[in-house]
C-alpha cells in the first residue's frame, strides 16, 4: 500500500490535471496543495476530537466539501501558496476547487488494516505509515517517522 503522502500527491495529479498551471510555478503549486492538504489532516489529528474527524472524512463518513479538514487545507494553501503567487482569481478558484475534489477521492482509504474488526487510531497510524500489519514494526521508513512519533506523542500526551 502506497503512503498517504503517495495518495495525496497521486490525487492532486488526478485532480489538477486539466488546469492550465504555469510551467514556471507548476511543481511549487503542487506540492503547497499537497502540502496543505498533508497539514490539515496533520493539525486535526492534533486537536481534541481530531482522529474522529479524520476517520470520518478518510472513511468516506463525511462529505469532503463538509469537512473542517478541507477548509482547513484550503486556508493553508491559501495563505502558504496562492498569497505569495500572481494568479488571476480564476485560476485560484480552479486550484482551491481541487482540494475537496482530492479529499473525496481519497474517501474510503481507512480501512481496517489491523484486522481487530473495526477502524481505529492503529488503522490511521498504518495508513498514515503506508502498510498494513507486516509494515506495523518498521516505521523508519515511513512519512511518520519521528515527525509521526512526537505528533502521536502530543496526542497521547507522551514525549
Amino acid at each position: 500500500m502506497a503512503s498517504l503522502t503517495d495518495i495525496i500527491a497521486q490525487q492532486v495529479l488526478a485532480s489538477t490535471g486539466n488546469i492550465q498551471i504555469p510551467s514556471d510555478i507548476k511543481k511549487n503549486v503542487l506540492g503547497g496543495l499537497s502540502d496543505s492538504i498533508l497539514g490539515s489532516l496533520t493539525q486535526t489529528a492534533t486537536k481534541p476530537g481530531g482522529l474522529d474527524l479524520v476517520k470520518s472524512l478518510l472513511t468516506g463518513k463525511t462529505a469532503a466539501e463538509a469537512s473542517p479538514i478541507t477548509a482547513l487545507a484550503g486556508k493553508l494553501f491559501t495563505n502558504n501558496i496562492l498569497s505569495k503567487l500572481n494568479l488571476n482569481n480564476v485560476l485560484k478558484g480552479s486550484l482551491l476547487a481541487a482540494i475537496p475534489l482530492v479529499f473525496s477521492k481519497m474517501s474510503g482509504i481507512l480501512k481496517d488494516q489491523d484486522g481487530d474488526g473495526d477502524v481505529d487510531l492503529n488503522d490511521i497510524l498504518l495508513t498514515l505509515k503506508g502498510g498494513g500489519q507486516k509494515q506495523q514494526q518498521s516505521a523508519g521508513g515511513s512519512i511518520l517517522g519521528s515527525v509521526g512519533k512526537s505528533i502521536l506523542g502530543s496526542i497521547l500526551g507522551k514525549k
